[in-house]
């Protein structure tokens, strides 16, 4: 390579950056606008489920956070990948990761209440006939711009985003909080935590429903593994992203499950709507003016977020890729900036046209894709796990202070949990066919895989 191609990626993430990116990839737009719909499959046994996803989601991050801090001058997760597992494994993870997260802003971008409705029906005010396919243009344009700058502008988006998302589940625990205080009543009901035991049992669904609510919780999760991608371009690694990930538990202990407490304190858990927001519910409910408009800002910033996360992740995975021969070479070249401009450029392209085809193809097809994103996001946490084990082997007492707590009982308890749930998508009618296909999907990346390089 030449001088160019040889640049490092530039180290100007900060602690704030990285801590905020860590958050913003473990709240995604599910809370805010599908969690009606967890709530009546589980009622409020969902809060176990929370936490049990939430240690194992721990665990895989602690696994990952060793992974890369065994040798910070890797790019991203998928390097150690390809040096534990191998050249091949680097290929079907980094390229399955790739398109996990195209899938998966897509889905964002296209949902309903999402950011790119709300600007659509915007734009129609002054132009009626606008093609529907105008806002997702604008979005991806506009972030694919910012991430082109330098990474620590993306750091700093990304920040306010989840701020914003932050700040509306912090607001929904405080009313939470202050009318169980104040033994306050919402529209002539008390609000008490005995509607987390009055309404059927903490089981009011039974085991089935329970265990079919761990889709559905592993799901909102995905993405919280994007830390590992920034080991790269973070200015002091080694006390940056172990902040971030033992701050994990916290996080999700306050904005998971404290957001469920308090809904269903507020409300008894079947009469919280499924067909819009839990959220616009309660706010409305207290009174707050202009509830829905609120949401919709703070899904707007939900849907940003992921779209700026997806433009972030995939010219980072294309980049490792890239270095490594297992992707075209010009992905691997740093623009005057450290910044990977042909990756990042590719990879919005493609972001844009399969927003397009959402807009063409059936919708059944594109629900199909975004199951096959979720569900590939838990294979590549098995694979960060068994990388992670590999690497322990090979180094019995680790090469870092930050380690993997309780190895190895912890990481093989992991990867059967995160194996149980894909046994559990089986038997649900909406996620058989994808795990199928992603199953499929897995195959041909590893035949392709030799088939390239025979070619090559």
């Amino acid at each position: 390579m030449d001088e160019k191609q040889q640049q490092k990626l530039e180290r100007s993430l900060k602690s704030r950056h990285v801590t905020m990116i860590a958050i913003g990839g473990a709240i995604g737009t599910g809370l805010f606008l599908g969690s009606g719909t967890a709530i009546h499959q589980a009622g409020p046994s969902i809060i176990l489920s929370y936490l049990i996803v939430g240690i194992f989601c721990f665990f895989m991050m602690r696994a990952l956070g060793e992974l890369i801090l065994a040798d910070t001058s890797k790019h991203s997760f998928i390097d150690s990948v390809k040096e534990y597992l191998g050249d091949r494994m680097e290929f079907v993870a980094g390229w399955m990761y790739w398109a996990c997260w195209l899938t998966l802003a897509m889905a964002d971008l296209t949902a309903k209440e999402s950011f790119t409705e709300l600007l659509i029906n915007l734009l129609k005010y002054w132009f009626p006939n606008l093609p529907q396919w105008v806002g997702p243009l604008i979005i991806v344009i506009l972030l694919m711009l910012v991430n082109m700058v330098n990474v620590g502008l993306f750091g700093e988006l990304e920040s306010w985003f989840s701020m914003i998302k932050v700040i509306a589940i912090l607001a929904l625990i405080a009313v939470g909080a202050v009318l169980l205080v104040m033994h306050g009543h919402v529209e002539g009901r008390p609000v008490t935590l005995s509607n987390l035991a009055n309404q059927g049992g903490f089981f009011p669904t039974g085991p089935m429903g329970f265990l079919m609510s761990f889709q559905m919780v592993v799901f909102a999760f995905v993405g919280i593994e994007m830390v590992g991608l920034t080991a790269g371009e973070t200015k002091n690694p080694d006390k940056d992203i172990p902040k971030a990930i033992n701050t994990l538990p916290v996080r999700i202990g306050l904005f998971y499950i404290g957001s469920m407490i308090a809904m269903m304190s507020i409300y008894p858990w079947f009469q919280i709507k499924t067909t819009s927001s839990p959220f616009v519910q309660v706010f409305a409910a207290i009174g707050v003016p202009g509830a829905a408009a609120i949401l919709n800002f703070v899904v707007l910033t939900a849907a940003m977020s992921a779209t700026n996360s997806a433009i972030f992740s995939t010219s980072r995975s294309l980049y490792s890729l890239a270095r490594s021969g297992n992707a075209p070479k010009r992905f691997g070249e740093l623009s005057a900036k450290a910044v990977p401009n042909h990756a990042l450029t590719f990879s919005s392209l493609i972001l844009f046209i399969t927003v397009i085809l959402n807009y063409i193809m059936p919708a059944g097809i594109f629900d199909v894709i975004a199951g096959i994103s979720t569900i590939t996001f838990i294979f590549t946490w098995i694979i960060i796990l068994v990388a992670h084990i590999k690497f322990r082997r090979q180094n019995p007492k680790g090469v870092t202070n930050f380690r993997m707590p309780g190895y190895p009982i912890t990481s093989w308890l992991t990867i059967i949990f995160f194996l149980a749930v894909l046994v559990i998508l089986l038997f649900i009618d909406s996620t058989r066919i994808p795990l199928i296909l992603s199953i499929v999907i897995f195959a041909l990346l590893a035949y392709g895989y030799g088939f390239l390089k025979k070619k090559n």
